[in-house]
């Protein structure tokens, strides 16, 4: 029987959309514990798994509607 290989954790951020939907923004987490939205997601506070990035979401303000994302690797965010 085959057995399946634990899957590596992915990095993710934290996102949520701003304007009616019309473009998403992204979390930075100071060091003093404050929270920013970022345009860039390049500058987004990276969390270790998609686990952990839907947690710290979840702890936000619900107003705000934030959910985690999966990074997507350079290589493939430039695909045609």
């Amino acid at each position: 029987m085959l057995q399946q290989q634990p899957k590596a954790p992915h990095p993710a951020i934290v996102a949520r959309f701003e304007g009616g939907g019309a473009h998403e923004k992204y979390l930075r987490l100071e060091p003093s514990g404050g929270v920013v939205w970022e345009d860039d997601s390049a500058r987004a506070t990276s969390f270790g798994s998609l686990t952990e990035a839907s947690r710290a979401a979840f702890r936000l303000p619900a107003v705000w509607r934030a959910f985690g994302v999966p990074m997507i690797p350079d290589h493939l965010s430039h695909a045609a």
